[in-house]
């Protein structure tokens, strides 16, 4: 039980602890509310979560997943826009007053992103690029087996990459980001666009749902494309068309080894998959003059995020 570390997951609605070992195996987890008024009430849930743990096993370090920008030195939030109170705050100093262990901060994106390079689809390769797509889009970037986070601690924000010059307004701030296009809530808005045209072309979407456009979930489409829905098999294919385009820009710059696709659209497996694919062979720029990129689906889900942090703070 040596070199045991606790990874902590910070999401809108739960605080997330695990116990993680040198394998990246979780032996435990403790989960508390996500305090909606954040700030100190949110530390102090932290400090909660890590204390119950070290009852259980004797941990020597902990890692902090949390949304928001993060410093490059690991310690302090310097922006967290759905989280209350937190902007400029030393968490590691903060959680480090209660816990005396050594503590680092993480930005989910990039914990989710280590998990995976280490323990999950990315094992075995030193330049993997991670997109997730969700409500919006993140990811992280791997290279030479090391997490690449910037000058200033804030790289990899691949989802406000403007695809669309004046295009749809993203929040934040700017106009035609990746996500707006991408994302698991693009495939929402492009489903509920084209019903309002066609009502009727999405009648199984619908069904899925609660009857209206307002109800329609991801996991809808998911369902009405696995039956062959036509719609809902449409709107993947213009979801995956933009994640090509986007990824294939990436690619360019970054030239990973392999690309690792994660979030909650994996769900729908080859719905998703065999049409990014062929988008990104469609859109990537000297395509069948250089080796390419393989393509993995994530395999450690919502976990990601407890075991990178959790293996990031031993380093």
């Amino acid at each position: 039980m040596e070199n045991l570390s606790i990874g902590v997951d910070i999401g809108g609605t739960k605080v997330l602890g695990g116990v993680v070992d040198s394998e990246g195996n979780i032996l435990t987890t403790h989960r508390e509310e996500t305090p909606k008024s954040g700030g100190v009430a949110l530390t102090r849930t932290i400090v909660g979560v890590i204390q119950e743990l070290l009852v259980q096993f004797p941990a020597r370090y902990v890692g902090v997943s949390a949304a928001g920008f993060v410093s490059s030195d690991r310690e302090t939030m310097l922006a967290t826009p759905n989280i209350a109170g937190w902007n400029g705050v030393n968490l590691k100093e903060e959680i480090g007053r209660e816990i005396k262990l050594p503590v680092v901060i993480e930005n989910d994106a990039n914990a989710a992103a280590w998990g995976e390079a280490k323990y999950g689809a990315g094992r075995g390769e030193d330049d993997i690029m991670i997109i997730t797509v969700g409500t919006g889009i993140g990811g992280g970037f791997i290279a030479g087996g090391e997490l690449f986070r910037g000058a200033f601690g804030v790289a990899s924000e691949f989802g406000h990459m403007r695809v669309v010059p004046d295009g749809i307004q993203c929040g934040c701030g700017a106009k035609g980001c990746f996500e707006q296009y991408a994302s698991g809530s693009a495939l929402v808005r492009y489903a509920v666009d084209a019903i309002a045209l066609n009502p009727e072309s999405g009648k199984k979407i619908l069904e899925l749902g609660n009857g209206t456009s307002q109800g329609i979930k991801g996991s809808h489409i998911t369902s009405a494309a696995r039956e062959g829905d036509a719609l809902a098999i449409e709107v993947f294919n213009t979801t995956s068309e933009w994640l090509g385009v986007g990824i294939a820009s990436l690619c360019l710059i970054i030239d990973p080894a392999c690309v690792v696709i994660g979030g909650g659209v994996v769900d729908a497996g080859d719905l998703l998959m065999r049409p990014l694919k062929a988008s990104f062979e469609k859109y990537m720029p000297f395509q069948g003059k250089h080796p390419s990129p393989k393509f993995f689906m994530a395999q450690l889900g919502n976990d990601a995020g407890l075991v990178g942090a959790a293996d990031l703070a031993r380093r």
